[in-house]
């Protein structure tokens, strides 16, 4: 029997019944699982020939047989969906691209606590981890407010371990210096006190605290310790107002999810509200079959966050959709945390507005993504235009290699990967450089080439940031691999002045292609070439950064203790530096041009 007549024959045989079911693949591996009210119509359902989804078409045409599970009704149906996927994670009921856990400040069990931000609550103290935050943004915001108005240290014990004298945070006035002894553990001790009781939202018992230290202090004639905590009470002051925007007057403890569609394309966007003020928000592109109703597949993405996202459940989830499966995802959630919540899809005063400012969200997510889907899929065609005077192959997937170092110095790999859905950055991977000179481009492109195809598939198109010598790399690997045939290889190299926008693509068998400035392709070109390169960069200041176990900026030659107070007092940290242009260096008093591109180009290079 041909597998066709085996599928339909198998279609005809199944129930009207509540169950699971299975999706199998040509070796038996699971590559989906479901559940359904009626087998029969949702099985039914992936075979009909009006499906236009592509990932639901994907699916269908690697279906090899079919296995069912009969249960007595919808919700058992769930609890059993959900221990299988998780047993198997089927390829094709991943429905996050961004699965990272959320971020969370803490303060470590050392002698003196350090302030830090980590994804996952399970290594910390209970009672001394605060959050969850929702982006690296507002977690960061959150770590230097704290270093600004305590003074605790984030260093690593390595450093601090190592600390001969008060570094940088010290000198611009954020750490107290405890690694060198110029504050005893009991005032220290005694700052983190306070740091837990802000985050605990003890605002006002802070404040009352540093009034009374501040007049104590001034009646003692100690005016310089009486301005230290006056300095404390106006950013405290200064910090309570801003934050009243979001304070509804209670502890509410709530996550908040808003699901939208629209032109086949599903967003929910998480709203996180943590002792009554909202910490932030974001966004989840849903990537999953089609032919679910938005309630189940609100459903499907309660579970998956919190069992792949979230390690803090709220006493409330606020939802904008009526589940009809509330009560078993309760039970479920509720048995994996130890804990108990309560589902909500009517809200009314302050909830009502944390939910319709969730939807507001979603719905501008939406229309933003699909401006930029419109954008990279005019990208995508221009592309495939340019390329079809070189192969006839069709272009889905594009990955991207760069190389970073400073002079030789620890080199790092990067490969980004690109679809017509944009960035795949759960697909990204880095190269730690191992046994190559320093400075040999050309063999860490082929170890890091080597590495990644000896294991992995080739996409559509493969780019190599560099021209012919590059390419030639790249081409002698794929030989020797014997999978030369299975890419379209290009060269990305820098035009006349090696500046941007001037690029011109090199080919194996092909004469060279230089594209105009104004050229969609070479746009989206030009965007994962930079993306490879951010990544590579990235990877590489964080590997260079811990073996000098120091700032950066220590090692510029010229630039001593004053200049690099200044420059971080004049910026307001490392990561604004970082930001700021090479004319915007040079403007800071004692710098100039010359040690500007000096400083520029060791944090860029």
């Amino acid at each position: 029997m041909s597998q066709s007549a085996h599928l339909s024959q198998l279609l005809k045989s199944l129930p009207n019944l509540p169950g699971v079911y299975k999706m199998l693949g040509k070796s038996g591996e699971i590559l989906y699982v479901g559940k359904a009210k009626s087998l029969k119509n949702r099985v039914g359902s992936y075979f009909v020939g009006t499906i236009g989804h592509p990932k639901t078409q994907a699916l269908v045409a690697r279906i090899h047989d079919i296995e069912t599970i009969i249960t007595r009704g919808e919700s058992e149906a769930l609890l059993l969906e959900q221990n299988l996927i998780k047993e198997h994670r089927p390829p094709y009921n991943v429905i996050l691209r961004d699965d990272k856990s959320y971020l969370y400040l803490y303060l470590s069990k050392d002698k003196f606590p350090r302030l830090g931000v980590g994804r996952g609550k399970g290594n910390h103290a209970q009672g001394r981890y605060f959050g969850p935050y929702p982006s690296a943004s507002s977690a960061k915001e959150a770590m230097l407010l704290l270093q600004k108005l305590f003074l605790l240290r984030h260093c690593t014990n390595a450093v601090f371990k190592a600390a001969k004298r008060p570094c940088l945070e010290y000198q611009i006035k954020r750490c107290t210096a405890p690694c060198v002894g110029l504050i005893d553990k009991a005032d220290y001790d005694e700052s983190v006190g306070q740091a837990v009781a802000f985050l605990n939202g003890k605002s006002s018992e802070l404040h009352d605290t540093l009034t009374q230290k501040m007049h104590d202090a001034a009646e003692q004639m100690l005016f310089e310790q009486a301005v230290f905590y006056r300095d404390r009470l106006t950013m405290l002051s200064e910090v309570t107002a801003q934050q009243s925007v979001y304070l509804v007057g209670d502890d509410s403890c709530a996550d908040v999810f808003a699901i939208s569609e629209h032109l086949g394309l599903t967003v929910v966007h998480v709203l996180t509200v943590r002792g009554g003020k909202v910490l932030g928000g974001k966004n989840y592109f849903i990537d999953d079959v089609a032919g679910l109703e938005l309630s189940e597949r609100l459903e499907r993405f309660l579970l998956t966050f919190y069992a792949d996202v979230s390690d803090d459940l709220p006493k409330e989830i606020l939802v904008n959709q009526e589940l009809s499966q509330k009560d078993t995802i309760v039970l479920l959630l509720s048995e994996q945390f130890g804990t108990k919540t309560v589902i909500k899809s009517r809200t009314q005063t302050h909830r009502k507005q944390w939910q319709e400012l969730a939807i507001l969200n979603a719905n501008n997510a939406l229309t933003a993504k699909l401006s930029d889907f419109k954008e990279l899929h005019t990208r995508f065609v221009a592309l495939q235009t340019v390329l079809s005077q070189v192969s006839d192959g069709v272009i889905n997937r594009i990955e991207c290699f760069d190389i970073s170092h400073t002079m030789g110095e620890m080199a790092v790999g990067s490969c980004v990967v690109f679809d017509d859905g944009g960035a795949r950055k759960r697909d990204y991977r880095q190269y730690a450089i191992q046994g190559v000179v320093g400075g040999d481009d050309y063999g860490a492109m082929r170890q890091v080439l080597t590495r990644r195809y000896t294991k992995h598939a080739l996409p559509d198109l493969l780019l190599i940031d560099g021209g012919k010598g590059q390419l030639g790399v790249a081409k002698e690997v794929l030989t020797e691999l014997g999978k030369l045939d299975e890419t379209l290889l290009v060269g990305v190299a820098k035009g006349e002045g090696r500046k941007a926008g001037l690029e011109v693509l090199h080919f194996l068998s092909h004469e060279p292609i230089d594209l105009p400035p104004e050229s969609k392709a070479l746009h989206l070109i030009m965007h994962i070439r930079d993306e490879a390169h951010r990544f590579a960069i990235t990877a590489h200041r964080k590997k260079r950064d811990k073996a000098r176990g120091s700032s950066v900026l220590e090692v510029i030659p010229n630039l001593g203790a004053t200049r690099r107070r200044d420059l971080l007092a004049h910026f307001g940290g490392i990561q604004q530096l970082l930001g700021a242009s090479e004319s915007e260096i040079a403007n800071v008093k004692g710098i100039g041009k010359v040690l500007a591109r000096t400083i520029y180009q060791a944090l860029h290079g």
